[in-house]
């Protein structure tokens, strides 16, 4: 018989025995770790915010929208009313609205890939995730995403993008990246 205090847990298929005060614990670890995670992409979201007040207040401030930083990069604020990096900007309301649905679904998918994977991949879910967020939150709240970033080298100029997309590719490199490395390591293993 097990203790008044005693509490069976079912555990990966096993059966094991567990103090309630073990209980709590792994509760507190769990809560802990999810409060760093959503202070982790919080500063993500952050720092794509202020960048984009900066230069939007610039902008409105000194009614100059391009500025020129050095040979290859340059300051150049755009609205995007698309997805990443300017594509399918579309002026179709119905569309538009379409494509936010579709990226607030695909944040609810990568929140759960998030809770769910124990590996650092969940920071790469999580750097997607605050770049996400940052877009979003633009979509929703102006309509469209400041874009500002113009590198370029000569006269061939890549896709304006801003902080957000950083963070957002910079997640998908490293996933991609990691799957590459950790399947090889499992085709020699």
């Amino acid at each position: 018989l097990l203790k008044q205090k005693d509490k069976n847990v079912r555990f990966v298929g096993k059966l094991i025995k567990m103090d309630v005060k073990d209980i709590h614990v792994l509760i507190k670890i769990k809560v802990y770790k999810f409060l760093l995670n959503s202070i982790f992409v919080l500063i993500l979201f952050c720092i794509d915010r202020f960048s984009k007040i900066y230069v939007i207040e610039l902008a409105e401030k000194t009614n100059v929208f391009e500025i020129y930083l050095t040979s290859f990069l340059n300051s150049y604020l755009v609205w995007n009313s698309g997805i990443a990096f300017g594509l399918f900007s579309l002026s179709n309301d119905l569309t538009y609205h379409l494509f936010t649905a579709l990226i607030v679904l695909i944040n609810l998918i990568i929140i759960y890939l998030a809770i769910v994977t124990n590996d650092f991949r969940k920071y790469f879910f999580l750097l997607i995730l605050g770049g996400s967020f940052g877009n979003l939150f633009d979509r929703l709240y102006y309509g469209s995403v400041p874009d500002f970033i113009d590198f370029h080298i000569g006269n061939f100029h890549w896709f304006i993008f801003n902080i957000a997309d950083i963070f957002i590719t910079m997640g998908v490199f490293f996933m991609i990246l990691f799957e590459l490395i950790g399947n090889n390591e499992k085709k020699n293993v």
